[in-house]
């Protein structure tokens, strides 16, 4: 007796069952998820006094040689100022030297310009180091830092530190004709 075989045929209904569910599935792991930049920033105390400054940094790894603008734009900027106070955290521990520091009118960068300065600003710097929480640095520069419409930088030149984190700079300023320092807004900087 012989038997009878039956010869299997690929029906196109029965592929798409498992040809489609296998290219939707397996198409997500060939995207690097890495590479997305959150652009959130988080707070625990949400205070309404709280200003939240521009920055840029060069480099945001662990112990990379860095370049940090600290933003000074027109609208932070209310009156001209003799002297601008950064506090700096005790944490960010990184060497501080009056060569590695700069504050200049810079331009800020975008899609098709870099951050640069233009023209530096003569100023003293005065690096403060106690035993409490926080480090500061004072510029005093020669003339008033003017309330115009340019936009000016505190410039740091340094190794990121060793530990990843984000790490809060707070400015203070003290006007022209005024003796008294006011906040002028906190740098949130990341490093990886």
């Amino acid at each position: 007796m012989l038997k009878k075989t039956k010869k299997l045929t690929l029906n196109p209904k029965f592929l798409r069952f498992f040809l489609i569910p296998t290219i939707l599935f397996s198409t997500p792991l060939f995207i690097n998820f890495n590479k997305a930049k959150a652009g959130i920033e988080f707070q625990w105390d949400q205070n309404p006094a709280f200003r939240k400054l521009k920055w840029f940094q060069k480099q945001n790894k662990r112990r990379f040689k860095n370049k940090i603008y600290f933003f000074l734009r027109p609208s932070d900027r209310k009156a001209e100022l003799l002297k601008i106070n950064l506090d700096i955290p005790k944490s960010f521990k990184t060497t501080l030297n009056n060569e590695k520091i700069s504050l200049c009118k810079v331009r800020i960068g975008g899609f098709q310009s870099r951050t640069k300065c233009l023209e530096d600003i003569p100023a003293d710097f005065e690096i403060n180091t106690d035993e409490s929480s926080l480090r500061s640095l004072n510029i005093y520069p020669y003339s008033p830092l003017p309330a115009n419409k340019e936009s000016y930088a505190i410039v740091f030149n340094v190794i990121n530190p060793n530990r990843s984190g984000l790490y809060q700079f707070h400015s203070f300023g003290q006007p022209k004709g005024g003796s008294v320092s006011s906040y002028l807004g906190s740098w949130t900087i990341v490093i990886d």
